[in-house]
């Protein structure tokens, strides 16, 4: 039986389906509408929770954890390309990009959001198009990480959605016993700007 490890904390866990859930939602409410922009401030707040718990939160979630630099990007996905990647346990390079896109793009959606309650730019159309566009934008990205989380999975025989349910994921040291293809790491990929992931 597989030995399965703690990877993401309760916080994150509710932080991640909290923000999908309201993002989405607001999806199918108007504009303007009170429960439109309820939701949209609390995506806010949960988007600043989430920069604080990266900076002060656990392993795997903080920042320092699994921020690549673009050397580390660029290595990973040639690995990936050629089949030789290496997995994980918390967020792979290429997986942190998309998250760090996402946070930023949910971020500037709220931002030009409640712009547009402001006196100086309440009833701007530009601001109203920028907030969509944004909206779609970052729809798009979420439709890209599902069916990247979902590849993955198949690739890694590990099924992610769940672990981001539970917390668990299976211990690096159960993938040769898993059958899976591995490869030593280049000394660059492990020296990033930034941080080091396991």
């Amino acid at each position: 039986m597989n030995a399965m490890v703690k990877v993401w904390d309760p916080l994150v866990r509710l932080f991640h389906w909290s923000l999908a859930g309201l993002f989405l939602a607001n999806f199918f409410t108007d504009e303007g509408e009170l429960v439109h922009r309820g939701f949209g401030y609390a995506i806010l707040i949960l988007i600043a929770v989430r920069f604080v718990w990266g900076w002060v939160g656990t392993r795997h979630a903080r920042f320092a954890d699994w921020v690549p630099g673009p050397r580390r990007v660029r290595d990973y996905l040639r690995q990936r390309l050629a089949g030789r990647s290496r997995r994980q346990l918390g967020h792979n390079p290429a997986a942190a990009v998309m998250i760090l896109a996402l946070l930023v793009g949910v971020l500037l959606v709220g931002v030009t959001g409640w712009l547009q309650t402001t006196d100086r730019f309440f009833g701007e159309g530009w601001l109203e198009e920028l907030h969509e566009v944004l909206a779609y934008g970052v729809l798009g990205l979420v439709v890209l990480h599902v069916l990247a989380a979902v590849g993955e999975s198949v690739h890694y025989g590990e099924n992610l959605v769940a672990s981001m349910i539970h917390g668990r994921k299976r211990a690096l040291g159960q993938d040769a016993a898993a059958g899976e293809k591995t490869a030593p790491i280049a000394a660059s990929q492990l020296n990033g700007p930034i941080a080091r992931q396991e």
